[in-house]
C-alpha cells in the first residue's frame, strides 16, 4: 500500500507542479497580450486626437476661406453641386 501512496504523491506532486508552471505562463502570456492591447489602445487614440485636430484646423481653413472669398467660394460649390449630379444621373 505504501508503494500506491508514493505513487500518487508523486503524481500529485508533478500534476501541482505542472499545473503551477502553465498557470504562471498563461499568467504571464495574457500580461503580455494586455500590455500589447494597451498600447495599440493608447498609439489608436493619440492618432484620433491628431486627426480632431487635423479636421478642426482644415474646418478653421475653409470657413476663413469662404469669409474672405464668398463669390469664388458660391462658384466652387455649384460647380461641385454641377458635377457630382452629372455623375450621379450617369450612374
Amino acid at each position: 500500500m505504501k508503494n500506491v501512496d508514493t505513487v500518487v504523491d508523486t503524481v500529485t506532486d508533478f500534476t501541482n507542479e505542472a499545473v503551477e508552471k502553465a498557470s504562471k505562463a498563461t499568467s504571464k502570456a495574457v500580461d503580455k497580450a494586455s500590455k500589447a492591447t494597451q498600447q495599440v489602445a493608447d498609439t489608436v487614440s493619440e492618432k484620433g486626437d491628431q486627426l480632431k485636430h487635423v479636421e478642426q484646423r482644415l474646418m478653421k481653413e475653409a470657413t476663413d476661406y469662404v469669409r474672405e472669398n464668398p463669390v469664388t467660394s458660391v462658384g466652387i460649390a455649384i460647380g461641385v453641386g454641377f458635377l457630382l449630379s452629372k455623375w450621379f444621373n450617369n450612374r
